[in-house]
């Protein structure tokens, strides 16, 4: 349960940053970002010490991929579930082609999820796959700033003020990933039901992640709140 911006870059093709606030029960374990190989891939990404999945993670096929729970409304759980969201978002970072693996993909006994892939190989291409235990649902994304907060956590009106916070901050605000940063821990600030830094006893966000890919930076930024640990990965290497 989590929420995502993404901010193409318009003076800079191939240019984004997303950021994506992490809401997770306090006694599920993770591991901050490092570097793998999955089914022969280079990839990075913060483990799930549970199910060894992640949430996010960016690969050598200059790809990201990101996944938050729920499709489009709130869904009944039926456990247990054949496979983890986690491991999709690893397999999905090692796919040769993203729409043809989608299309070939066994989605049945999954849990609903919204996952957002970025493509920056040749142009920028941002896709949406829902899945909704029926059917995947898959749409190319507009290349402006958007936001994601995930359906089981949050209701339609919930969603509506976290986009007029949005919409605000953009029109008022020079965007930077330093502002964009600021905004993934202070937007809302106040109101537990609806800000950005989720608080309800058993459930909190636990991490904030930023990954920027410019010609002049590729980066992985990793804040585990309870912490205060950061961690910033380079990924010149990788993508």
């Amino acid at each position: 349960m989590c929420t995502v911006s993404i901010f193409p870059k318009e003076e800079s093709p191939n240019s984004f940053i997303l950021s994506f606030n992490r809401d997770e029960a306090l006694e599920r374990k993770t591991f901050a970002p490092a570097k793998q190989n999955v089914n022969g891939c280079e990839m990075i990404f913060p483990k799930d010490a549970v199910a060894g999945g992640t949430w996010l993670g960016v690969s050598e096929k200059k790809r990201l991929v990101g996944i938050m729970n729920g499709e489009f409304k709130a869904h009944k759980r039926h456990p247990p579930y054949r496979k983890s969201r986690g491991v999709v978002v690893k397999e999905f970072l090692a796919a040769e082609a993203l729409k043809n693996h989608a299309e070939n993909y066994d989605f049945d006994d999954i849990e609903p999820f919204t996952m957002l892939c970025v493509e920056w190989s040749l142009d920028l291409v941002i896709t949406e796959m829902v899945w909704d235990a029926r059917k995947l649902h898959v749409k190319n994304i507009p290349l402006k700033p958007q936001i994601w907060s995930s359906s089981p956590l949050y209701d339609p009106g919930m969603k509506k003020q976290r986009e007029n916070w949005f919409n605000d901050f953009i029109g008022n605000t020079e965007i930077t990933a330093g502002a964009i940063w600021d905004f993934h821990h202070k937007a809302g600030e106040g109101d537990k039901n609806t800000d950005l830094i989720v608080d309800r006893g058993f459930l909190k966000t636990q991490s904030i992640s930023q990954i920027e890919i410019s010609e002049k930076k590729k980066q992985f930024k990793y804040e585990e709140l309870a912490t205060g640990n950061l961690k910033i990965l380079n990924l010149e290497h990788l993508v």
